[in-house]
């Protein structure tokens, strides 16, 4: 039977989310990747296990994780019956609906039909009674926003989700959303979106400010660009790496020879802090305090506590700043 390291918070960071009560680990573990049909379950667990031994209190997942849609939900569910479900209370557990998940008009979008059908199978495959927080995964130019936000309120008033969530929300569908959350008192605390050295979206749109500015949380993935702000691409493109077996998500063009400059020229700055260029990648997302946490992906144990290694960094100097923004321009 597994038992958690007694002490499991002596270590991790925890913020705010937005205005809320709930406050998130400063990491985050994503289960996009890696926790499908076709991986190792053992290897699973055992991930899952080493993040809350170190204070990952929260697991993110959505309806479509996988391979297959549904499997990282399943293999979840697994791992909580195996003993981490004794945890219950002192875990954060989030989901997704929004992209598709099963055939015909009603397995897809932002629809109340949807959404609600989407979260109770949820449930069921992860065999909880609710979860901590559910998104809705990505806007809907179709559904009116209105239907969209009044599903997500009742689900938290049926008592299947304690808190509320937008992903991949630019600003003005944030401040639109925001609105009609406000309206009916729902606890709207979270945006996700994607975020990195490399794609800074949410700063150039000004959402960054805003939810700073409104008290809105916001949680990022992608912090590593696909593995791109990793060791792994320093010396070109490992024959094992994402680009040669799965070309979904990072595609070969993106690995140019200017790519490869900034990454071995940010490689440098890392060395001179002491950190490995991911555990560097990931404390420039939070060098600012307005990122209430950041998600990662990981294939093995190692990877995790690699990355917990952002928890001894110091903060970034006028100077390291200063040398950062010039290599990314």
């Amino acid at each position: 039977m597994y038992i958690g390291k007694s002490e499991r918070y002596n270590e991790m960071k925890y913020n705010r989310c937005g205005a809320s009560g709930l406050r998130l680990p400063v990491v985050s573990l994503g289960l996009w990747h890696n926790f499908g049909s076709n991986g190792s379950f053992d290897n699973m667990q055992d991930m899952c296990r080493a993040a809350f031994d170190n204070g990952i209190t929260h697991f993110d997942l959505a309806n479509n994780y996988g391979p297959v849609p549904g499997a990282a939900e399943e293999n979840f569910g697994r791992i909580l019956k195996k003993g981490l479900g004794v945890y219950r209370d002192e875990l954060i557990i989030s989901t997704k609906a929004g992209y598709e998940m099963w055939p015909g008009p009603y397995g897809n979008w932002g629809s109340k039909k949807y959404l609600v059908a989407s979260l109770n199978q949820s449930l069921k495959r992860m065999d909880l009674d609710y979860v901590d927080i559910f998104y809705h995964h990505r806007p809907d130019p179709d559904t009116p926003l209105e239907e969209t936000v009044g599903a997500l309120d009742g689900i938290v008033k049926s008592g299947k989700a304690l808190y509320i969530g937008i992903s991949n929300y630019n600003k003005e569908q944030t401040i639109a959303a925001a609105a009609l959350f406000r309206q009916l008192g729902t606890p709207f605390i979270i945006n996700q979106r994607k975020y990195s050295m490399f794609v800074r979206d949410i700063e150039s749109e000004g959402l960054k400010d805003y939810a700073a500015a409104h008290g809105i949380g916001m949680i990022t993935f992608s912090p590593l660009a696909q593995g791109l702000l990793t060791d792994r691409y320093l010396h070109g493109i490992p024959q094992d790496s994402r680009i040669r077996t799965d070309g979904r998500f990072l595609k070969e063009s993106a690995v140019n020879e200017e790519t490869l400059s900034k990454i071995r020229a940010l490689n440098d700055i890392a060395k001179q802090r002491g950190q490995t260029l991911a555990q560097m990648a990931l404390s420039w997302i939070l060098r600012d305090g307005d990122i209430t946490s950041v998600l990662i992906g990981a294939s093995r144990v190692s990877q995790i506590m690699d990355n917990m290694g952002i928890l001894h960094a110091s903060g970034f100097s006028a100077e390291e700043r200063k040398r950062i923004d010039e290599i990314l321009k």
